[in-house]
């Protein structure tokens, strides 16, 4: 298809992952299951997108076995069981996942039971469909795992289907894309090539984050705030994950909070909170963002593109505080400065009032 290329990938990098940008590449989603030898794929997304899967659904013809709407955030198991139970119903041996992290996430639980084949076509910039991390939540807490079984084997990158992100949308998902390569700087595997592919998906946003905001139906903005989320998701499925994202999925799956929104307003805390132990790991934030301390350049940053800043705002109690500080510190991530309760309780306090960072002391 004109205007469809093929992404070279760092060497180290190097996936079995087929990775293509263009504008209407999601029409080649028959082609990308036909080189997977897939016959029978269910497509899933969520309710809002529904009328996306059904013509996507259409577009696939015979391919298409079923399609699966009840795709929901922080991939609660019992949906997953439901799809799973539909997909060997109507004898599906693929999937293609049209939208954000919720969907994406449900595929990679179906390739998880079945190794069932994945086409991801994003519809955000969570940059979830670039690494082989799945999250699940049971019982009101989410948890993680890393499985080379969960990594989607085709990613197509339509702009056309990120022009009509909304605008809050816009910046949430991409400060989630950002979280994971700033997170990346004082990964504890990080590695010099590592460190080079999240700056650059880092400067991908802090350029073309503004020019998309300026024009929301900009394709050749929104085709590079793509790369950006494919090098930020990359580089998160090569590296451990801190502290941040540990706050966000005990946030995220405790309270139920919307992931690209609690993932924008912890971010300049945490990284906040981390800096004062890996001052030059970080400085390329500072660097990007105008020579501020890492933590207060992104939270300029995102409150200039009027993103969310409080918790409160999201719908979390304050009372909720202290739960959330009891799960955090259960099963911990590593972290380059050492977790305390004191530390998150003023982290946590900031972020869920919307103070700068470190504007509530750690006692």
């Amino acid at each position: 298809m004109s205007g469809t290329t093929q992404l070279k990938e760092p060497e180290t990098f190097a996936t079995d992952q087929v990775v293509e940008f263009g504008v209407g590449i999601r029409r080649d989603a028959g082609r990308a299951l036909a080189d997977l030898g897939a016959e029978r794929a269910i497509v899933l997304s969520t309710p809002n997108q529904s009328d996306m899967a059904m013509e996507l659904a259409a577009d696939l013809g015979g391919r298409a076995a079923g399609v699966f709407t009840k795709a929901t955030m922080h991939t609660p198991v019992d949906v997953t069981e439901e799809a799973f139970a539909h997909a060997r119903s109507v004898g599906a041996d693929s999937v293609v996942s049209v939208g954000g992290g919720s969907t994406i996430g449900l595929g990679k639980a179906l390739a998880l039971r079945s190794d069932i084949a994945q086409v991801v076509i994003p519809t955000t910039y969570a940059g979830s469909e670039a690494t082989p991390i799945l999250g699940q939540t049971a019982g009101g807490v989410k948890t993680t795992l890393t499985d080379a079984k969960v990594l989607p084997e085709v990613i197509l990158y339509d702009p056309e289907l990120v022009v009509s992100l909304p605008r809050g949308m816009t910046v949430t998902s991409s400060l989630n894309a950002m979280a994971h390569a700033a997170e990346a700087l004082y990964a504890r595997e990080r590695s010099a090539k590592s460190t080079g592919l999240a700056v650059e998906g880092l400067r991908a946003f802090v350029s073309g984050l503004p020019a998309v905001m300026a024009d929301l139906s900009d394709l050749a903005a929104r085709e590079a705030t793509l790369r950006g989320a494919w090098a930020c998701g990359t580089v998160l499925g090569q590296v451990g994950m801190a502290l941040h994202h540990k706050l966000c999925h005990t946030l995220g799956g405790t309270f139920d909070l919307p992931h690209a929104q609690t993932h924008a307003i912890i971010l300049p805390h945490a990284i906040h909170y981390n800096a004062a132990a890996v001052p030059k790991l970080l400085a390329p934030v500072s660097e990007l963002l105008g020579g501020k301390a890492p933590g207060l350049a992104l939270w300029d940053f995102a409150k200039g593109l009027d993103a969310p800043v409080a918790l409160r705002d999201l719908g979390m109690p304050e009372e909720g505080i202290a739960r959330a500080i009891e799960i955090a510190l259960q099963k911990p991530y590593w972290n380059p400065r050492e977790i305390t309760a004191e530390g998150l309780q003023a982290l946590l306090q900031d972020a869920w009032a919307g103070n700068a960072p470190g504007t509530t002391e750690i006692r």
